[in-house]
């Protein structure tokens, strides 16, 4: 049986180094550096227990006693927070799909998954549409975005909610934008202990025709560099932090 809404849980990928972020990540973990006064990673939190989510989980590798340190057990934000510890585990990050496949023990047969160093502010983790990705058979559901200046050549096309990959050589407008309801089949060849990205997962799935989307709206921030980390706090406060329809 699929997952129900009330049941589905969150994975916010973390565990990366954040190279280009450098020298701030030198000492603390990209999703830990403050957007609008908190952690970018607790806008994500805070979110997802607007929005009815209890259980999430957090993949970490780079500095990852600081994640626990820093979050808890995800008490004060409504939310019960697991963490899997692929530094600890592993020696390092298993990249996207390895993080994923290492994270299933802890999540159901659908979840809701984000990258813990964007900040969409007012995406809403909605109910209703977790439900409806539960009850068909897709391996995601992407949210995806004209591409931005620093991904010229994106990643996908869509048409009446499916996400295709085009051609070699034909225009691909749009970039996932690290917002996802996944299936745990999406990666069901990746192993759990295996370094893997989930790009290629993605692209299968696409050619399979099992991937739909839709157009993400409102305010993005890909936060990969020092500069646009301080764009993003030029722009943004709190209250640019109100959930608005997926």
């Amino acid at each position: 049986m699929p997952s129900t809404p009330a049941k589905l849980k969150a994975l916010i990928l973390a565990a990366g180094r954040g190279e280009r972020m450098r020298p701030l990540t030198d000492h603390c973990p990209k999703p830990l550096l403050p957007v609008a006064g908190r952690p970018m990673i607790e806008w994500h939190l805070l979110a997802l227990a607007a929005a009815g989510v209890t259980e999430v989980v957090i993949n970490t590798a780079w500095l990852e006693h600081q994640f626990a340190a820093t979050l808890g057990d995800g008490r004060r934000f409504g939310l019960h927070i697991h963490y899997s510890m692929e530094g600890r585990d592993h020696g390092g990050a298993l990249e996207t799909a390895g993080g994923i496949a290492k994270a299933l023990p802890l999540l159901g047969d659908c979840f809701w998954l984000v990258s813990g160093d964007i900040v969409a502010p007012g995406f809403a983790f909605d109910a209703a549409a977790a439900q409806r990705f539960a009850q068909g058979s897709d391996d995601a559901h992407l949210w995806l975005l004209p591409n931005p200046d620093f991904h010229a050549a994106g990643d996908f096309d869509l048409a009446d909610g499916r996400v295709t990959r085009p051609a070699t050589g034909q225009p691909r407008p749009l970039t996932y934008a690290n917002l996802a309801l996944v299936r745990r089949s999406l990666v069901a060849g990746v192993r759990p202990d295996q370094r893997a990205a989930l790009g290629p997962c993605l692209f299968a799935s696409a050619d399979a025709g099992r991937l739909g989307g839709q157009l993400l709206r409102g305010d993005w921030h890909n936060l990969g560099t020092p500069q646009q980390l301080a764009a993003a706090n030029a722009r943004l406060d709190a209250k640019a932090f109100a959930p608005m329809p997926s």
